[in-house]
């Protein structure tokens, strides 16, 4: 008799066995008590609530972020970062405006490069932050959560279940576009200067993520799904852009200058062009493949956000932020 039968005899044996079929149906319901796993909510009923309940909970959990700020710097675990890299900057470029080419401009990156593609202008690259440095940060936050969400799903295993196990796949850094590499300034809630990237892709499905490397150690936000909002302005901020253009709520009035700031977000191909006020200074943005980028330097304490304008090719103003009801004008 070979292996096999030998084991499907003993099998057979020790049900046969006194108490065996009992011990063998109580393992086999032991074993599938921990493959049931709740279904993950459905994004399109999430979706639905609307985007004033979407803001809303973002400025909760903000504050929420910065009462745990109190504690010592352990609130912010993920969003360490590199002091090695945009410390020692080079000067920094000046801001230009290009051309948008969502609106049929230059042509998308191979999807077999081995990297992601660069942003539309060299000037979003910013700080003398290479575009080799900002690959090499966005590989690692891309890393860092893939590994995280694995340890996640181990966890998972042993019964305790997080929503997280279920967040989507961010995928590869080549299948990214790098929008924005910029110096940041460390807080009272994340101590230590480090580096933004600002990368987005299209497929399998549009993801925005913001990674902050300091002290060599990345965090990671990102966003999924329809970036544009319910009802559709011509420009829409994204909303959570104020990681890149405010400092600790802990801080306010005190921050940290001058601070090199930027806001993102995503524009109608007929935008022809996009600027933001900030502080004392208004700057024009660059128009990156359906997205707009804007960036500069903050001299003064503030207490409002970035002002938005975006205009048609005729010049016509077809977007104010300040007439956006959606849109957070004031500072946490």
């Amino acid at each position: 008799m070979n292996d096999s039968g030998r084991d499907e005899r003993e099998a057979l044996d020790g049900q046969d066995a006194p108490g065996g079929f009992e011990e063998r149906m109580r393992d086999l319901l032991a074993e599938d008590a921990f493959t049931i796993r709740p279904s993950p909510a459905p994004y399109p009923a999430i979706r639905r609530r609307g985007l004033r309940e979407r803001r809303r909970r973002t400025a909760a959990i903000g504050t929420a972020v910065a009462v745990l700020a109190a504690v010592p710097v352990g609130a912010y675990a993920l969003d360490l970062g590199d002091r090695n890299g945009p410390a020692t900057a080079a000067p920094r470029p000046s801001v230009t405006a290009a051309g948008n080419p969502a609106a049929g401009g230059s042509p998308k990156a191979p999807a077999s490069q081995a990297g992601p593609a660069r942003p539309a202008t060299p000037g979003q690259l910013l700080d003398g932050i290479s575009f080799a440095q900002a690959t090499q940060g966005l590989e690692k936050c891309l890393r860092f959560d893939a590994e995280t969400t694995k340890e996640l799903a181990k966890h998972a295993e042993g019964g305790t279940e997080s929503p997280a196990v279920h967040r989507e796949d961010l995928g590869k850094a080549s299948q990214y576009r790098i929008m924005l590499a910029m110096r940041s300034t460390g807080d009272s809630n994340a101590p230590g200067d480090g580096y933004h990237v600002v990368a987005v892709r299209e497929q399998p499905r549009p993801t925005r993520v913001i990674c902050t490397i300091r002290d060599g150690q990345p965090g990671i936000n990102s966003s999924s799904g329809d970036m544009t909002g319910d009802a559709a302005h011509p420009v829409y901020p994204d909303i959570n852009s104020g990681k890149l253009y405010q400092q600790s709520i802990i801080d306010k009035g005190s921050w940290k200058l001058p601070f090199r700031w930027g806001i993102i977000g995503t524009v109608h191909p007929s935008v022809a062009k996009v600027t933001a006020s900030y502080g004392d200074s208004t700057v024009p943005g660059v128009l990156d493949h359906g997205w707009f980028v804007a960036y500069g330097t903050l001299n003064r304490q503030v207490t409002k956000a970035p002002h938005i304008k975006g205009y048609d090719a005729a010049g016509k103003l077809v977007y104010d932020s300040d007439r956006d009801k959606e849109y957070d004008k004031t500072l946490p």
